[in-house]
């Protein structure tokens, strides 16, 4: 999927809504808002689960990705029979 300069922009990590599913720009991995931790960093769990990390720069996903990220949650809960 092409990338533009549009999606990259990054957001305030204190206007990141808990439970919201955001980018990390750093690192490439998207994770769901657990926390904020001060006013330049939120602390974001994988999605389908796992350890916590402190990001400095997000991004909202695109439609398309959180909509993938959820399907992917989804077939994974199938999978494991939850």
């Amino acid at each position: 999927m092409a990338t533009t300069e549009r999606d990259q922009t990054a957001v305030d990590p204190e206007s990141c809504a808990l439970d919201s599913l955001v980018m990390d720009i750093e690192t490439g991995k998207v994770g769901v808002v657990m926390g904020h931790h001060g006013p330049d960093r939120v602390q974001l769990r994988p999605a389908r689960g796992g350890r916590e990390w402190d990001a400095f720069r997000v991004r909202r996903l695109t439609p398309r990705e959180e909509l993938s990220v959820r399907n992917d949650i989804r077939n994974a809960m199938s999978k494991a029979g939850l």
